[in-house]
């Protein structure tokens, strides 16, 4: 079936558009390119609308990637360059363009044991920030990311693209509260660590192993809530040896994360 060609004013290309503008709550994320169309396909993510500019698909993997979205049976539109212009991010789209809805997560009855990482994003204001710490929580084979007190959707169109698609595989747990978090953390016997550039012990001080692991990192600058202190939540901090007091939040969640993963794993 050929897809029909809509303009701007569809009420699928709105959707699209307040989207990719981050002008909705709903749990919808705008994906962009052949490489996104693939991870969708693989995963099976949900995909609500696919517009399609064939004018602006030029190379053999993009046309081969639309045509498996129609055959795929989502409902599929076709788009003028013009209006593609007014929806797409990037400098040269190759014409694809989705909608698509974030999986959920539920963590009851999940399993946790002494090999188990957890990492807390709490607070955090970036998009880009939140992306890369759900790619690092993949990277490092965190077995979730729970983010509390959040200050940015997860649907931004930024998170989606600093988390290279990770996002649709890492469970990803929002939590209202940091409180609320710390609770849950504390009914599954984590042992909980959180960064802390005044620490005077560093990370290397500490075998992580015994418990299940949650590190906690905070927004740049106010850094974690006061709950996870007040909890007693074990604070370490990342040597600096040069000028700069800190590093950035996803730098330091890598770092700690994959300390916490090799010591687990004996590497």
């Amino acid at each position: 079936m050929t897809p029909q060609r809509v303009g701007p004013a569809h009420p699928r290309v709105r959707d699209v558009l307040a989207v990719a503008r981050n002008a909705t709550a709903r749990r919808l994320f705008v994906a962009e390119g052949a490489w996104a169309h693939e991870l969708l396909l693989a995963t099976g993510t949900a995909i609500e609308t696919f517009l399609w500019c064939p004018e602006a698909t030029r190379t053999q993997r993009a046309r081969d990637c639309a045509r498996r979205m129609v055959d795929a049976g989502v409902a599929a539109y076709h788009i003028s360059e013009k209006v593609l212009a007014r929806i797409s991010t990037r400098e040269k789209p190759d014409g694809l363009v989705s909608l698509a809805r974030l999986p959920s997560w539920d963590l009851r009855g999940a399993e946790f044991d002494e090999s188990t990482l957890v990492l807390v994003a709490d607070g955090i204001e970036y998009a880009g920030n939140l992306g890369t710490l759900i790619r690092t929580a993949d990277a490092c084979r965190a077995d979730c990311l729970l983010v509390t007190n959040r200050r940015v959707r997860l649907s931004h169109p930024r998170v989606f693209g600093a988390s290279r698609g990770t996002i649709l595989t890492t469970p990803v747990v929002e939590f209202d509260a940091a409180d609320e978090a710390a609770v849950w953390l504390d009914s599954h016997g984590f042992e909980v660590f959180l960064a802390d550039p005044a620490s005077e012990r560093t990370y290397r001080s500490y075998a992580f192993n015994g418990a299940p692991t949650a590190v906690v990192v905070g927004a740049e600058g106010q850094g974690p809530s006061g709950i996870w202190r007040a909890r007693n939540a074990t604070p370490v901090s990342i040597p600096m040896l040069g000028v700069a007091d800190s590093l950035n939040v996803a730098a330091s969640a890598a770092i700690l994360a994959y300390e916490v993963r090799a010591r687990k794993a004996g590497w």
